[in-house]
């Protein structure tokens, strides 16, 4: 069984940056593809990025240019670099993996893994 546990939330300034990082354990991250994908409230889960088992990401083209994905095959972690944040980015933010192919990773429905989800607060 896959187990996530993100970490790395806070609450940030509007233009601040912030790192998420997804800790893996009952399975490998090269093995895995995975996503970042968030929540806010009142509102439906919506993909952020994520990346195949390859190691090549697929971005939401809103997140392009700000945010980036990173897998640590060594480390076995997944990590979310933010930058530029906008107060539109609160959310609680989820860790998750599966197996499937690169033109489904971007299908929240499509995943069998999720962690508890780490929340994002960007305001002024």
């Amino acid at each position: 069984q896959v187990r996530l546990v993100e970490s790395g939330g806070g609450s940030v300034q509007p233009g601040g940056s912030l790192t998420l990082s997804c800790a893996v354990s009952g399975g490998s991250v090269s093995t895995l593809s995975m996503g970042w994908f968030r929540q806010a409230p009142g509102m439906g889960r919506e993909a952020v990025v994520a990346i195949d088992r390859a190691g090549t990401p697929s971005y939401v083209d809103a997140m392009k240019g700000r945010f980036d994905i990173i897998k640590d095959n060594a480390k076995n972690t997944l990590s979310l670099q933010m930058n530029s944040l906008k107060p539109e980015d609160t959310a609680m933010y989820y860790c998750a993996a599966g197996r499937m192919e690169w033109w489904q990773l971007l299908r929240p429905s499509l995943y069998d893994y999720w962690g508890q989800g780490t929340q994002v607060t960007v305001s002024s």
